[in-house]
C-alpha cells in the first residue's frame, strides 16, 4: 500500500500508520494509515458532495461500473486471494473461493439493479379515492456508511459497496483494522475504472473513534455493519434517525433426525463446523441429535472431523489455517476446558498451537453450558442428545441469536414443521446452516440483526421510495 489514504478521487498523505502481521507467522503483510475522527468527517463531507452527481449519473453507467470492477477483480484473482490470506489467514482455497463469490456479488448487484422498479397504485380503489396516475420509484438514500469485519473481508465489503453505489449512493467504506490492505484495493479499483463516478468512494480506516464519528453524524442516511451484538447495539443506540442494517451474532443449530442419512450430515455438519475456523455467524455450533443415533452420529462426526488438515493456510490441501490473533486462540482452549469442567467430553485431545486450534467435538453438552449459550466463534461444535424435534426446537431457539438453523431429515412432516416453527432469518433443509448462497436475503432475529443483506435486498434498505400521483 502507498502513503495516501483514499478520499474518493483525492489523496491525503499520513504519516501515521499501523502494522499488520500475518496471523500465521507474524510477517508484516501491509501498513494502513491510523485515520482520525477529522479525516471521518472529511470523507463524509465528499460523499454529500458527491451524492448529487451520484444520483444523476445513469443507470447504464453504474451497471457497467460494477461489471468493470468484476472484471478487473478476475483479473487479479489469485494477487487477491494472497492478500487475504496474507491478513487473516484464510487457507488459500478458500480466499479464492471468496474472490469468486465477490466477483459473482458485484455482478449480480448490476443485474438486480437493472430490473428493479417501482410499480403504479389504483388510487380509485377506496371509495374516497379517484382515478390519478399514481407509481412510486426507489430513489437513492444519498451516503451510506459501510463497517465491515474481518471473517469475509471482501465479499462482505462487496455486499455492501456493489449494492449502494449501484443503487446511486455515495459510500464512506470503514473496514477491518485486520485486513486493511484487501479493502484498499478492491476500493481502488471502484476508483480508477473508467466508469467511475467522482468520488463516490470513500476509505477511512480506524476503530472506535473513527466508526463514532461516522455514525452520529447528520450525513450519512444509511448505516450498513456487519459485527458483533456489542458494537451493534452502540450503533443502534447513536445512529439517530437513520436506516441502520445490523448484521450481527449467530448460533447456529441443526437437528439430526433419526430418518437421516447421517454419513452426509456428519460431512456437512463438520463443514459447517469448522470452515473458517469456525470464525462465521453463522458456523454451526449446535448440534441436537434423535437419542436414538446419537452414539452413531457422535462417531461419525469425529472421524470426519479427524480428516480435517490443519496446517499452513498457503498450502492447497489445508482446511484449517489460524485463528486471527493470540487472544481468539486461547478464549476457545478457554471455552472447551470449561465445558469439560462443567461435565462435557471432547471426542478428540484438545490442541492448540500458537493461533492454531484444532477442530474439537464436544459431547454430552448440557443446555445450562456456556458453550452453547453463547457465541464461540471458534473451531468447536457441541452434540446435544434429545427425544426428537419437539425436544429439539424449543432448545434451539432457546437462544438470544436466531441467524441461521438447520435440520437433517427425510420426513416432509417434519420439514414443514421445522419450517414453521424455528426461530431464525433463514432455515435450511438437508445441509448445514453454515450455507448461504449470495442471491438470498441473509439477515437474522433477535440479537442477530435487522435488515437483510443479498444484492436485491440490501438495494431495498439502501434506497427510498418516493411516491408520485398525477392528478
Amino acid at each position: 500500500m502507498d502513503a495516501k489514504i483514499f478520499f474518493g478521487s483525492s489523496e491525503n498523505v499520513t504519516k501515521s500508520w499501523s502494522e499488520r502481521k500475518s496471523p500465521f507467522d507474524d510477517k508484516l503483510v501491509s501498513r494502513a494509515p491510523i485515520c482520525s475522527s477529522e479525516d471521518a468527517l472529511k470523507a463524509l463531507e465528499i460523499a454529500q458532495k458527491a451524492k448529487l452527481t451520484c444520483k444523476a449519473s445513469t443507470l447504464s453507467q453504474r451497471c457497467d461500473w460494477l461489471l468493470d470492477v468484476a472484471r478487473i477483480l478476475q483479473e487479479n484473482r489469485e494477487d487477491m486471494a494472497q492478500t487475504i490470506t496474507d491478513e487473516v489467514g484464510k487457507p488459500i482455497a478458500f480466499a479464492r473461493v471468496e474472490v469468486d463469490r465477490c466477483i459473482e456479488t458485484v455482478k449480480l448487484s448490476a443485474e438486480t439493479m437493472r430490473t428493479m422498479h417501482g410499480e403504479t397504485i389504483n388510487t380509485d380503489a377506496m371509495a374516497s379515492g379517484k382515478k390519478t396516475l399514481s407509481f412510486y420509484r426507489r430513489e437513492p438514500a444519498g451516503v451510506v456508511v459501510a463497517i465491515t469485519p474481518f471473517n469475509f473481508p471482501l465479499n462482505l465489503v462487496a455486499h455492501k459497496l456493489a449494492p449502494a453505489l449501484v443503487a446511486g449512493n455515495a459510500v464512506v467504506l470503514k473496514p477491518t483494522p485486520e485486513a486493511p490492505l484487501t479493502a484498499y484495493k478492491f476500493a481502488k479499483m471502484f476508483i480508477e475504472s473508467k466508469y467511475a463516478i467522482k468520488d463516490a468512494l470513500s476509505l477511512v480506516y480506524g476503530d472506535a473513534e473513527v466508526g463514532s464519528a461516522l455514525i452520529t453524524s447528520d450525513i450519512p442516511r444509511v448505516i450498513s455493519f456487519t459485527g458483533s451484538v456489542p458494537v451493534g447495539n452502540i450503533i443502534a443506540k447513536s445512529a439517530g434517525i437513520k436506516k441502520v442494517s445490523l448484521e450481527l451474532g449467530g448460533n447456529a443449530a441443526t437437528f439430526i433426525d433419526k430418518s437421516a442419512d447421517l454419513a452426509y450430515a456428519a460431512s456437512r455438519c463438520a463443514l459447517g463446523a469448522f470452515v473458517n475456523s469456525g470464525q462465521v455467524c453463522i458456523s454451526l455450533q449446535r448440534i441436537y441429535v434423535d437419542a436414538d443415533i446419537y452414539d452413531a452420529f457422535a462417531d461419525l462426526m469425529a472421524k470426519e472431523t479427524q480428516k480435517l488438515v490443519v496446517g499452513s493456510p498457503y498450502e492447497e490441501a489445508t482446511f484449517m489455517g489460524p485463528l486471527i490473533d493470540d487472544e481468539a486462540a486461547q478464549r476457545a482452549m478457554n471455552w472447551v476446558q470449561s465445558a469439560i469442567e462443567e461435565g462435557a467430553r471432547a471426542l478428540m485431545e484438545p490442541q492448540r498451537e500458537g493461533r492454531m486450534f484444532h477442530p474439537c467435538v464436544m459431547a454430552d453438552v448440557r443446555d445450562d453450558m456456556a458453550i452453547v449459550c453463547e457465541e464461540v466463534f471458534a473451531p468447536i461444535v457441541s452434540l446435544v442428545k434429545v427425544d426428537g424435534f419437539d425436544d429439539a426446537c424449543p432448545r434451539m431457539n432457546n437462544s438470544p441469536y436466531g441467524l441461521q438453523f438447520s435440520v437433517f431429515t427425510n420426513d416432509l412432516k417434519l420439514t414443514q414443521r421445522a419450517i414453521d416453527k424455528l426461530d431464525a432469518g433463514g432455515i435450511v433443509i438437508n445441509d448445514m446452516p453454515t450455507l448461504r448462497f449470495d442471491i438470498q436475503p441473509y439477515g437474522g432475529v433477535k440479537l442477530s440483526g435487522v435488515g437483510r443483506e443479498g444484492p436485491h435486498f440490501a438495494i431495498e434498505e439502501m434506497s427510498e421510495i418516493k411516491s408520485i400521483v398525477i392528478a
